[in-house]
């Protein structure tokens, strides 16, 4: 969960330090006073675009950071972990913004990019704003939500695995078809390429072979000139290596008698000496074997040739030759018996549409039976919305589609109707402004409130005015809500509303300050006091009365006691 956040000139903030806590907090102020500024730099901390608009005026960057326990957030310590980011209960993100629009990030103090960041973002908080609530019309945020609230994983990626199957083979028959309409001549060209590599018939390691004898018997003179050379320094010439220590061990050995301490050094010099007459024996051998073979270097030189000569023709390395080899005989023997593979694949084809079709129908009886409990669900909670009549239906029905997709074979709907002896009609057609933000708000509370998600969901959750176009008693639900929602999750939430604000275990002031001709936001803890006075404001405006007050008093005893 989020436990701090660190603002430099972000907007109209100068500098900010917030520490918070765990269960429902609550975002409170006037309009205007930069409470959307503090989701948009948390939003920069999980990898949202970030438009250089938000640098504070006469400011060169902006920098945003943020603390996050990870006691409760599985995928974001095995996420860093994969990474070699960090295998602490501790995650600190920073991100920075130049006037210029570059941005910087970093995660425990290691650079990622803004796609890197939104993937760990995604384990971390959820936002949830008005523009969700209009993401809920789009068919696939519905089977998405549907899907999360309870369909198992397995059926999901068994009916994805068959769908990549199904494209594979697709992929594959596509190829083998083009390649059978291809140029007769380039067929023939491609014979006559693998033609040449058999003439050739490179041996495995015979490159490396001829390199060396090549060397050898180009150098073959100066081997046996320089070797020999060598031999006589060691063994065979007038002062060789060899009497020298032998004239060394004679002195040695007659100091002997005379100080035993010779010793040692009169056994190290007869052991070099042996070394010496070995090493001269090895030359000598190989001069053996050395002679001068023209003709032998004529043949090696036109077999390396030949060689590098096709390797060029075919625009590979010498040592690439053979796998080229292998590769054009396999691309010819494909095209020649393409017929037979194109028979082959049609039966794999089949055999994948059949188990794609197993997988996407166990996937639907799944959807179908989670489709009930999540309506289920979703009703109850709109009912308490202040809808006491209203509907919500999850209708899960054939897509029509014949080829198989990764998302299997359903078209998800939601239908919604709020008022007695209307059928629930597509939510997109039928709900207001209002009646989608309680939906929403319905939806997300039945998807993390029981926990369904618990694996994969963030441990924050925001919320930014999901409760617009909602008043009064249905306002105060909508609090108890988030209140409840928040034994389970870290929720922040941004609202207008007095009885949603009195639900919050902790509650900030965001105000907007003009000094010296600028203008700054300010973000304040309130204690139980203070949040009587805004609380107060909140419901009768800045001329506070004693019966507002008194109000507020009330919805906070009642969350209290709720």
């Amino acid at each position: 969960m989020l436990r701090t956040l660190h603002i430099r000139n972000l907007a109209i903030i100068d500098a900010l330090e917030l520490e918070f806590g765990d269960g429902f907090s609550v975002l409170t102020g006037e309009t205007g006073a930069g409470k959307s500024i503090l989701i948009d730099a948390l939003g920069l901390i999980i990898g949202e675009r970030a438009e250089s608009t938000l640098v504070r005026a006469g400011a060169e960057r902006a920098e945003v950071a943020a603390e996050f326990d990870l006691g409760d957030a599985a995928g974001a310590r095995a996420w860093l972990a994969a990474r070699e980011l960090g295998d602490g209960d501790t995650c600190l993100i920073r991100r920075s913004l130049s006037a210029d629009g570059r941005t910087r990030a970093f995660v425990n103090g290691t650079p990622l990019n803004a796609g890197e960041l939104r993937g760990l973002g995604e384990h971390l908080v959820e936002i949830f704003g008005q523009g969700e609530s209009q993401q809920l019309l789009r068919a696939d945020a519905q089977r998405a939500a549907l899907d999360d609230f309870g369909v198992a994983p397995q059926a999901l990626e068994a009916v994805a695995a068959g769908a990549a199957e199904f494209q594979r083979i697709e992929a594959e028959i596509a190829r083998l078809q083009a390649a059978q309409s291809r140029d007769p001549a380039q067929l023939d060209y491609l014979r006559f390429q693998l033609q040449e590599l058999d003439a050739l018939s490179l041996q495995d390691g015979e490159l490396d072979q001829l390199d060396g004898e090549q060397r050898r018997l180009a150098n073959a003179g100066r081997l046996i000139e320089e070797g020999g050379a060598a031999q006589v320094a060691l063994y065979g010439g007038d002062g060789s290596a060899y009497d020298q220590l032998g004239s060394v061990l004679g002195l040695l050995r007659g100091l002997l008698p005379l100080h035993a301490g010779f010793g040692d050094a009169e056994n190290l010099v007869a052991t070099a000496q042996m070394q010496l007459r070995d090493a001269a024996d090895a030359v000598r051998g190989e001069l053996d074997h050395l002679e001068l073979d023209p003709e032998r270097l004529t043949t090696v030189e036109r077999r390396l040739g030949a060689i590098h000569d096709l390797a060029r023709k075919h625009r590979v390395r010498a040592e690439e030759l053979m796998q080229r080899h292998a590769e054009l005989r396999s691309e010819l023997g494909g095209l020649e018996h393409a017929a037979e593979q194109l028979s082959v694949l049609a039966a794999a084809r089949t055999a994948a549409v059949a188990a794609y079709r197993n997988s996407a129908a166990a996937l639907t009886q799944s959807r179908q039976t989670q489709s009930d409990q999540l309506a289920a669900a979703v009703t109850a909670r709109v009912r308490a919305l202040g809808m006491p009549n209203a509907r919500f239906v999850v209708a899960v029905e054939p897509a029509g589609s014949s080829t198989p997709n990764a998302h299997g074979e359903d078209l998800v709907r939601f239908d919604f109707s709020a008022n007695p002896g209307q059928p629930p009609r597509a939510l997109a057609k039928v709900a207001s402004g209002g009646e989608l933000s309680r939906v929403s708000l319905a939806l997300q509370v039945s998807l993390h409130g029981a926990g369904l998600k618990a694996g994969d969901a963030a441990a924050t959750m925001i919320f930014d005015e999901v409760d617009a176009g909602i008043g009064g008693a249905v306002a105060e639900i909508v609090g108890q809500q988030l209140r409840a929602l928040g034994d389970r999750r870290q929720v922040l939430c941004v609202t207008h509303l007095a009885q949603v604000a009195a639900q919050g275990r902790h509650h900030f002031s965001i105000a907007k300050e003009v000094v010296a001709a600028e203008t700054y936001t300010r973000v304040s803890p309130l204690d139980a006091g203070r949040r009587v006075t805004e609380l107060a404001r909140m419901l009768g405006g800045q001329h506070l009365s004693a019966a507002t007050q008194a109000l507020a008093k009330d919805l906070l005893q009642r969350a209290k006691t709720g």
